[in-house]
């Protein structure tokens, strides 16, 4: 089974965003599923706080600069925000109603 270690020794060679590889691509090279390869990236940010950045334009990759992982940061959370905002409509709340209290920091 594919492991994360398996995952941050691949995307080593993945440094930057100019670097990207596709989740397509990666999936093959790891032998995983893409389903089990967005698996293991979750887990790397989530449990160990790996910047693993992303976009579908790039691809996956190692943030080399401040300015990668806060584009790639602004992206996660703009994607969060939409699926947020969908919910609060689905459910008939606002959004705020729906998070108890939103706070939106610039």
């Amino acid at each position: 089974m594919t492991t994360k270690t398996q995952l941050l020794n691949t995307l080593a060679a993945h440094q930057g965003r100019e670097h990207g590889i596709g989740a397509r691509d990666l999936a093959a090279q790891l032998g995983v599923p893409p389903r089990r390869l967005r698996l293991l990236i979750s887990r790397c940010r989530d449990e160990d706080g790996v910047a693993i950045c992303g976009h579908p334009s790039t691809g996956y990759y190692m943030a080399c600069t401040p300015a990668e992982l806060a584009a790639s940061c602004a992206f996660l959370e703009h994607r969060a925000l939409h699926s947020l905002r969908l919910l609060s409509r689905m459910k008939k709340v606002s959004l705020p109603d729906l998070l108890g209290q939103l706070k939106i920091t610039a």
